[in-house]
């Protein structure tokens, strides 16, 4: 079975390495060449291993399953990947934040999409290198066909993997872990225990509200304590845990936050639903990108 993984990041090299070790087939799509990835975690210690990347993809070939594992904004960069990649049996596994993964691909793709949640945390400390913390819940895919042959490839390796029915709901879920925890830590330049912090929390919750708020809008059956639940399981990651916009921040790179608060933001607008906390945050997040 041959795998590709679109994307060299956190994610995608964690994901990768995965795929390698339960003996599969694995290239590695970046943009530019990789002499080996290291991942290191609590359960496995450091290991490295040599995958097959491809940097160009007017030579790519196609694959059984092709993984995209960038960021939301940098999905139409990746997109001649993605055509050149998937034939007419492939699924393609969106392996990103927010909750309209399929919207994102090529339109004559979005029915072989499997979107997934990623719950590992995931830190990039170099080219190929990968920090990666365990988590209860590591990869949840949707309880459809194309969800279930994904989570059948994954099953194959370490990783915790589920399937859920209600993916609407599940994705809300997964969003409601971005929406503070991303900004506030790349606003603060602090990893997630800044959220134990009671006034940090204080806002942390009123973003968590708005956004509970306009999912359960868009059809996610979120429960009224949900906002608190998520602020609790932040609060209880373990020590040194980061966040991707974080990451970002440090590396100059680009913040996902259009992907991430800039659509509940949207969302929200849509519904007739007031989001002070979420404007806030990602108006302050715009001025730190383009700062």
């Amino acid at each position: 079975m041959r795998v590709a993984v679109v994307g060299a990041g956190a994610v995608g090299c964690t994901l990768a390495v995965a795929l390698v070790e339960a003996g599969l087939d694995v290239v590695l799509c970046a943009r530019s060449p990789l002499d080996a990835v290291t991942l290191t975690d609590d359960d496995r210690g450091t290991r490295t291993h040599r995958v097959p990347v491809a940097v160009d993809p007017a030579a790519a070939r196609r694959a059984d399953h092709v993984v995209l594992a960038t960021k939301i904004h940098q999905t139409a960069s990746v997109a001649p990947w993605l055509v050149a990649l998937t034939g007419p049996d492939s699924v393609v596994v969106a392996a990103q934040n927010g909750v309209d993964h399929a919207d994102r691909v090529p339109g004559e793709l979005r029915d072989r999409v499997a979107p997934a949640l990623v719950y590992v945390n995931a830190e990039r400390t170099g080219p190929g290198r990968v920090r990666a913390r365990r988590t209860e819940r590591e990869l949840v895919l949707a309880d459809d066909p194309c969800g279930r042959r994904a989570a059948e490839l994954f099953a194959l390796t370490w990783l915790r993997v589920e399937t859920e029915p209600d993916f609407r709901t599940a994705a809300w879920r997964k969003l409601l872990t971005n929406v503070a925890a991303n900004p506030i830590t790349a606003l603060t330049m602090r990893r997630v225990e800044v959220l134990r912090e009671p006034a940090v929390a204080e806002l942390a919750l009123a973003a968590l509200r708005e956004t509970a708020a306009v999912g359960r809008a868009e059809g996610a059956d979120l429960p009224d304590g949900a906002a608190e639940e998520t602020l609790r399981w932040l609060q209880g990651l373990p020590a040194g845990s980061t966040s991707s916009m974080l990451q970002d921040r440090v590396a100059g790179r680009r913040l996902e936050a259009d992907g991430l608060t800039g659509a509940v933001v949207g969302l929200a607008g849509r519904h007739g639903i007031d989001v002070p906390a979420s404007r806030a945050l990602l108006a302050l997040t715009a001025a730190v990108a383009t700062g």
